[in-house]
């Protein structure tokens, strides 16, 4: 990577999705990102095998700077490094195996009876000490050129838990990427968490508070959509872990688009400017292929994967790289559904009342000050909590201003 292409390039925050072995799709994705080079990320947010390769790219990119080498190689190689380590352990022995295929945070087709805490007493993870001997974190929390945020959920309440700085560890990660029926909770500071696919998956909240740049690159793993009605017992619980692992994500997007429709309409407030976003999307090819897939993470599986995200993101580039800094390359409504409106079928006896079917609708529909005041509300709390994960205090509120207000009901 020249230093001119390094100066050119654009700004752009990666947003990464969990999905078991399928993280290795990602792994593809950003591999091609940085051989390219034109993009430069500023924050990374990810979850479950999401957070992993957000570490092991921030870990290569930190360490390549303090050598004075190039970043983007040096995240390539901290990137394949962690998964050749992935592919080692998926090929050990059968008990170790075992454990493997079920560490990267993937749903198994059919749920033990046992809880981990009687099946594992001793919360054995491989990949606990393939992060801790592969990842520095300490050089993560001083690291202020590219900013790494990790989301787990808090068992006892249900809300993401944000990490960042000096407070992502290695237990973190371990933190987004438990899935209950498998291990043990992880503790930190007296709260024990569990997948971050349950509550953001991943979280764009503090991509969008960073700031540095408007556009979001997500990297979706589970599908939107699959055709057909799951029958097999693999089947249902594939598509109950889609639909699960998506929910917080299709609830983020519908409040980006919220927003976007609000500046557009020039009644946010001020300050407040659109977020482009794009994806790469992995749902179409990785629905194709088996169930077992997310808990093997065997080499020609992962190599597989590899090159699937690697295809994908070479036509990401090829086709929406000039929208980057520009407008978004995805339609937010289309694909993630409307914030402001419900879709149902009008009663029988509907028209007859209302022949325009307006009536019925307004109920629904937000006027448009509450519009404006739900996104100042939104933004002044997406705010609050990355200043919280980042252990910083609220800033003191300005002579005169009044506390914020109730959502309108």
């Amino acid at each position: 990577m020249s230093d001119t292409t390094t100066e050119t390039s654009k700004i752009i925050h990666l947003a990464l999705q969990g999905g078991g072995a399928h993280g290795a799709f990602t792994w593809g994705v950003l591999d091609a990102l940085l051989m390219d080079g034109r993009l430069r990320p500023s924050g990374i947010s990810g979850t479950s095998a999401g957070a992993v390769n957000a570490v092991a790219l921030a870990h290569g990119w930190a360490q390549a700077q303090a050598e004075r080498q190039d970043p983007y190689e040096g995240a390539r190689a901290a990137l394949a490094r962690v998964w050749m380590r992935v592919m080692e352990l998926g090929a050990a022995s059968e008990s170790t195996a075992r454990l493997t295929r079920l560490m990267m945070g993937a749903l198994p087709g059919a749920l033990t009876r046992f809880s981990p805490y009687q099946t594992n007493p001793l919360d054995i993870n491989p990949l606990r000490q393939l992060i801790e001997r592969e990842i520095d974190f300490d050089r993560l929390g001083r690291l202020r050129s590219l900013r790494v945020y990790v989301a787990a959920t808090d068992v006892e309440t249900g809300r993401a838990e944000i990490f960042s700085g000096k407070r992502l560890t290695a237990q973190a990660v371990m933190a987004s990427a438990c899935l209950p029926q498998l291990f043990q909770a992880p503790e930190i500071d007296g709260k024990t968490y569990w997948d971050g696919g349950y509550s953001a998956n991943p979280a764009l909240g503090p991509l969008v508070a960073l700031g540095d740049s408007s556009d979001i690159l997500l990297v979706q793993i589970n599908p939107l959509r699959r055709a057909g009605k799951p029958t097999s017992a693999a089947e249902i619980t594939d598509r109950a872990n889609d639909l699960t692992f998506n929910a917080s994500l299709i609830a983020q997007m519908r409040t980006i688009a919220l927003v976007n429709e609000l500046v557009a309409s020039g009644v946010a407030r001020e300050g407040l400017k659109p977020v482009h976003m794009h994806r790469i999307d992995g749902g179409a090819a990785l629905a194709g292929m088996p169930a077992s897939s997310k808990v093997t993470p065997q080499r020609a599986t992962l190599e597989k994967l590899f090159e699937l995200g690697q295809e994908s993101a070479k036509r990401w580039l090829k086709r929406s790289f000039d929208a980057v800094g520009v407008k978004s390359s995805i339609n937010l409504q289309r694909d993630y559904g409307d914030p402001l409106k419900l879709e149902f079928e009008p009663a029988a006896d509907a028209d007859a009342e209302d022949p325009d079917g307006d009536a019925a609708l307004t109920h629904f529909l937000w006027s448009t000050e509450e519009q404006a005041h739900a996104a100042s509300t939104a933004a002044a709390a997406t705010e609050r909590a990355v200043r919280a994960a980042n252990g910083l205090a609220d800033p003191p509120a300005a002579e005169g201003d009044a506390p914020t207000a109730a959502a309108p009901a």
